[in-house]
């Protein structure tokens, strides 16, 4: 699986950060930003998704290899 985030959703809940903040950190103006380029790591896909589900905004996206 991939995560993109729409940065035009994000309004800087961090709570990407907080839930997976191996997947997801902020960057200087306060928006979520994937640490990982490609693929999650597969040991990581539960922490994706759970990011997924607790953003207010749906700002980020998981899509199918």
């Amino acid at each position: 699986m991939r995560v993109r985030v729409l940065r035009d959703q994000c309004a800087g809940h961090a709570l990407c950060n907080a839930t997976a903040p191996r997947l997801f950190g902020l960057d200087e103006e306060g928006q979520a930003m994937p640490l990982i380029a490609g693929d999650v790591p597969a040991d990581q896909e539960n922490d994706a998704r759970a990011a997924a589900a607790t953003c207010p905004e749906s700002a980020l996206v998981i899509e199918p290899r």
